[in-house]
């Protein structure tokens, strides 16, 4: 019985048929599958290049392009090598662009107290171990606390050919307002002046090739947060609440704020979401549970997930190492991971919207 041959034109009309799950494109029209070839008659060799090195939807990608190449003689299987290029918010003036910076994330949060600087922490160290390059900006002047969750507080940045050079930790590029305060003293400024000292942290500052800067900005809606929501060129924001009524009702604000500004919301996170004993494995809702996602669901924001109410969370190794660091490989990291890989993707999502193809660099 003749064994029917491959032709590369069969592969690639197969392919043709798949998806980006989240873009809802053929991945060979956004050049996302490339180097098809064929390595013999059970394996298909190629190279995907995701949108994020933090794609949540990699297992799926890979099983669509099985399922493409099945209806082939024999069935061949596919022989992946993973690639991504993060793509770079499209609707920024040129003038306004971060030389290198591709996604500005700011997160914020309707009220203090909800876990929002160790959120962001834990999200831009999620993402620089997923495969991201990732800054972190401080910019929460009523409570500057990166750089004691990363233990740099008693850094100091320098000044190299004009421009700042961010501290460094945990793979994470960090510039905090912390580093150019005194210590134990407040910082009485108004909406303009740090919203100018926000900028000069943006543009100013050295920070290489990054695909995520995250930014955490101070809590609440007020001046402060207006201005420097308005000065930041924001690829988009992400809030942060808890389960409580209070908490959701300032979120919901929040929302409203950036909406108003014109500032694309990439999700909201639940934090503080459940605890669950030790001991026992009992889950209890301390402070109720699915406030935040009716919210998202009501406001038609994007519901990133919950994270847990946890003191390993607060402790990770000890002053300075926080969880993701400690305990990479722990539930904990991989609640964070999710999360991340889900923002991740709504960034994408969002910079697709502003081009009819995603600029793809190979790398």
């Amino acid at each position: 019985m003749a064994v029917t041959q491959l032709s590369e034109a069969d592969v690639l009309t197969a392919l043709s048929r798949v998806q980006d799950p989240e873009l809802h494109r053929p991945m060979m029209d956004l050049k996302m599958i490339q180097d098809v070839a064929l390595i013999d008659a059970q394996t298909i060799g190629m190279r995907v290049v995701l949108t994020t090195p933090a794609c949540p939807l990699k297992n799926k990608i890979h099983d669509d392009i099985d399922a493409a190449l099945a209806t082939l003689p024999g069935s061949p299987k596919a022989q992946i090598k993973w690639d991504a290029q993060v793509s770079r918010t499209g609707n920024i003036p040129q003038r306004q662009q971060i030389e290198g910076v591709k996604n500005i994330v700011s997160v914020g949060a309707g009220k203090g107290g909800v876990g929002k600087s160790t959120c962001a922490v834990n999200l831009a160290l999620a993402l620089a171990q997923l495969g991201a390059r990732t800054g972190v900006l401080d910019a929460d002047v009523y409570g500057p606390n990166v750089p004691i969750l990363l233990g740099a507080e008693h850094e100091k940045p320098y000044a190299q050919n004009e421009k700042i050079v961010p501290i460094q930790r945990y793979g994470l590029k960090i510039i905090s307002i912390a580093f150019f305060m005194e210590a134990d003293k407040p910082a009485i400024w108004r909406g303009p002046m740090l919203s100018g000292a926000v900028r000069q942290f943006l543009f100013d500052v050295n920070w290489g090739e990054l695909d995520y800067l995250v930014v955490d900005l101070p809590p609440g809606t007020g001046d402060v947060q207006l201005t420097m929501s308005q000065s930041i060129p924001m690829t988009g924001a992400v809030v942060v609440s808890t389960p409580q009524d209070v908490s959701v009702s300032d979120v919901g604000r929040a929302i409203q704020m950036f909406n108003t500004l014109k500032v694309p919301n990439l999700g909201l996170v639940e934090n503080m979401s459940y605890f669950v004993c030790p001991h026992c494995g009992q889950r209890e809702d301390i402070f109720g549970h699915g406030g935040a996602k009716a919210l998202a669901e009501r406001m038609r924001v994007p519901f990133l997930g919950e994270i847990p109410l946890d003191r390993k969370i607060r402790e990770g190794g000890g002053p300075g190492v926080p969880l993701m660091v400690s305990e990479p490989d722990s539930p904990l990291a991989a609640v964070y991971r999710e999360v991340a890989s889900h923002l991740a993707a709504q960034v994408s999502i969002r910079n697709f919207k502003q081009a009819s193809v995603i600029p793809l660099r190979t790398i």
